[in-house]
């Protein structure tokens, strides 16, 4: 099993647990390794196995990104997974004849595994979820008729934390089959919402191919079918629609759609209490976020829109991970775009403080932190480091 480089490995574990205000031995024992290993491992005088890094991780509450920090160490663990992840999806409906657990285990890792995509906890999905995927394509096939819809939602949910890694990492062929299975599974689980769900997330595929306006199409169909807004599930699966209508229809160049769509996710939204959906965090703050990526995807004279809401509002520290660091990344694209560098800087900074994994491989962190580097050459020590970390040419 691979091992994570010894020296900046110990310190950044010294450091998190000095942080965390655990003492060796506490740590030690919430991460159920030897205290002597623990040791040796933060003095530099050994490395640690990607399960050891996962575990020490899971005590400090911090994701194992952050103790694999050095260059592309973390990427390379994803990318690497990859393969496993296809290979895990390719035999979908013939799946081996290896036991199952029982259901409410099962509802449990996956739980587990929405919890990392939202906090975009990309290392541990690629470990985990591959083998995870297999088991429920058998659970599936050998659930009886009143524990297959539960079994078919699980294998949407885990097929969607899944796609996260493959989007994010480019995979986007991966992504495209994932969603596929997405879909496959949906009819399975006899639930409106889930179909919503599944549209949402098949949006990625009309950004990937820059096919804005079949996406738009794809949606507002979606929207004609979606269940009646009777319950708070029901209100977040329409409102989380629209909040991606109206993104998509930014990047057509669609003005009028945009801002009808906004408009009915801000109606929706003032409806039902911030909070995750069907695994999609759905409420004001999250139609707040997205009037920034509105205001970024419309561009031009739109741009202003985006610090408008920066200058009165920040994204809580309850809301995912994921979207709040989206959401610094996007302000900075406006900022820069609005001849603030430093202030784009400073955004991208704070973006990847809240998801390091979801902020180092975003294209859009590259581009800017690239246009960044050319409009401050001068400006050496901090904007060089941040460029390297996150591969800007």
């Amino acid at each position: 099993m691979p091992s994570a480089p010894r020296g900046r490995l110990g310190k950044r574990i010294a450091y998190h647990r000095s942080v965390a205000r655990l003492t060796q031995k506490q740590l030690a024992d919430a991460a159920d390794i030897h205290l002597g290993t623990l040791t040796k491992i933060e003095r530099g005088a050994r490395g640690a196995s990607d399960s050891v890094v996962e575990s020490i991780a899971a005590a400090l509450g911090i994701d194992p990104s952050l103790l694999l920090a050095d260059r592309a160490q973390a990427s390379s663990r994803i990318k690497a997974a990859i393969p496993a992840l296809s290979a895990a999806i390719a035999a979908y409906d013939v799946p081996d004849d290896t036991p199952v657990r029982a259901l409410p285990l099962l509802q449990g890792a996956v739980a587990e595994a929405v919890a990392w995509r939202l906090a975009a906890q990309y290392v541990r999905i690629a470990r985990q979820v591959p083998e995870l995927l297999g088991e429920l394509f058998r659970a599936l096939q050998a659930a009886p008729p009143q524990h297959q819809p539960d079994v078919a939602r699980l294998v949407a949910s885990a097929c969607r934390s899944a796609d996260a890694v493959a989007y994010k990492f480019g995979a986007h062929d991966l992504s495209a089959r994932l969603i596929d299975l997405m879909r496959w599974a949906a009819p399975h689980a006899d639930d409106d919402i889930l179909n919503s769900v599944v549209a949402y997330v098949r949006t990625e595929t009309f950004f990937a191919a820059d096919a804005h306006a079949q996406g738009l199409r794809a949606l507002e169909v979606a929207l004609d079918s979606a269940a009646s807004p009777g319950s708070a599930a029901a209100i977040a699966a329409r409102g989380a629609l629209h909040m991606r209508a109206a993104v998509i229809a930014g990047r057509a160049g669609d003005v009028h759609a945009s801002d009808t769509h906004l408009r009915e996710a801000r109606l929706l939204g003032d409806q039902v209490p911030e909070a995750i959906y069907s695994g999609t965090a759905f409420g004001p703050s999250s139609v707040r976020i997205h009037e920034v990526s509105v205001a970024v995807s419309l561009g031009s004279e739109h741009v202003h829109r985006a610090l408008e809401v920066a200058r009165e509002w920040a994204p809580p520290p309850e809301l995912p991970a994921e979207r709040r660091s989206g959401f610094y990344i996007e302000l900075a694209r406006a900022q820069l775009w609005s001849g603030l560098p430093d202030d784009a800087f400073e955004s991208l900074k704070v973006a990847r403080k809240i998801a390091p994994q979801h902020t180092r491989d975003h294209q859009w962190v590259r581009e800017d932190t690239a246009t960044l580097r050319r409009l401050k050459r001068a400006d050496a020590e901090s904007l060089t480091s941040f460029a390297e970390w996150c591969h800007a040419t």
